[in-house]
């Protein structure tokens, strides 16, 4: 009997330990647990703070100085791109197994959604008043009676057309005339139009520093079917990337005689055609885009033409719609051109 109580003493001891040894692994399970759930929060600090600041970028962009190579302004001609981060920044974050940063990437997401999301949706393609077209055809193109058959194809009622040479002048002339009965050149822009041209004029945008000769600007009327419009073509100075910073002066000044000159148009219902050498987020161009309407729908990349990574020609309103905005294949131009259904509102 003493052995069986031994025995059964034994068996309980082992028992007890084993229980024991259990409970010690589950604690420890579960501290390890808590550890790694601590862990993927305490991770990823680099990847969320970027991911931080790109949403402060993108929604805070009007804050970054301009005094200073004018950087605001380069933040702001490549705005969209900034969207790119949140892809690369969520692969990193899934390699870190990061919580922290898989929640602050929400930011970004959402900052660039704000701005730009609204581009990508689908545009009511129903009724509308004027098609235009807007084009930099390159004062350097090979082939500019193809490029003008090109555009043809199309169909707009208008066609704004940029960098005209005099050499080249003659052909786009030819090719268009038939369809396009009505046209103006000032300098080295023009539009030609289904509809009776008034009151063409040149525009004045040259800045200061730029000598004699330099005419990129003109103005007119169109009488189109719902009354008469103003249309604007211009083609503002180009902008350089330097050691010294983003050199956009000159622009701006032509930006704010355009401004200047749009402010003061008569007529209520106007369009700008035009290359304007950044996008309408660049406050550069403020002057301008503070007084008309950029496309609702499409992203509409025209620059350069191999590879297109900005819109920088724009089709501009005041008193009318353009609903969207489309990128047509590329022609001989390092630019490609952009075409918009335009809705004109009441008179």
């Amino acid at each position: 009997m003493g052995g069986a109580l031994a025995e059964r003493a034994s068996s309980g001891g082992r028992r007890t330990g084993l229980s024991q040894r259990g409970r010690d692994a589950q604690s420890r399970n579960a501290r390890g647990g808590d550890a790694r759930s601590r862990s993927r929060w305490a991770r990823g600090r680099v990847p969320a703070s970027l991911a931080v600041l790109t949403a402060g970028l993108l929604a805070f962009h009007s804050a970054v100085p301009n005094a200073v190579g004018r950087l605001g302004s380069l933040l702001e001609a490549f705005l969209p791109w900034l969207g790119l981060a949140v892809p690369v920044l969520l692969v990193w974050a899934l390699v870190r197994r990061s919580a922290t940063a898989l929640v602050a990437l929400l930011l970004p997401a959402a900052a660039w959604a704000h701005l730009f999301g609204g581009l990508l949706l689908p545009a009511d393609r129903g009724a509308h008043d004027i098609t235009a077209l807007q084009h930099n055809v390159s004062d350097e193109n090979p082939d500019p009676a193809g490029t003008a058959n090109a555009l043809i194809a199309s169909a707009p009622d208008l066609i704004a057309l940029e960098e005209l040479t005099p050499a080249a002048l003659p052909a786009y002339r030819a090719a268009l005339a038939a369809e396009y009965p009505h046209h103006a050149v000032e300098g080295t822009v023009g539009l030609w139009s289904k509809y009776p041209l008034t009151g063409v004029r040149r525009l004045d945008i040259k800045p200061a520093g730029i000598g004699e000769g330099w005419s990129r600007g003109l103005r007119t009327g169109v009488r189109t079917p719902r009354g008469e419009i103003g249309v604007y073509v211009a083609h503002l100075p180009s902008v350089r990337i330097r050691a010294s910073g983003f050199a956009s002066g000159l622009r701006d000044e032509s930006a704010r005689l355009l401004g200047a000159a749009i402010a003061a148009e008569e007529l209520e219902r106007v369009v700008l055609l035009g290359d304007l050498n950044s996008t309408v987020d660049d406050r550069g161009l403020a002057p301008v885009t503070s007084q008309l309407q950029a496309p609702r729908r499409g992203l509409a990349f025209s620059w350069p033409a191999a590879v297109p990574v900005s819109r920088i020609d724009q089709i501009l309103t005041r008193s009318a719609t353009a609903a969207e905005v489309w990128a047509l294949p590329a022609t001989g131009s390092d630019h490609l051109p952009i075409a918009a259904r335009i809705t004109l509102g009441a008179s």
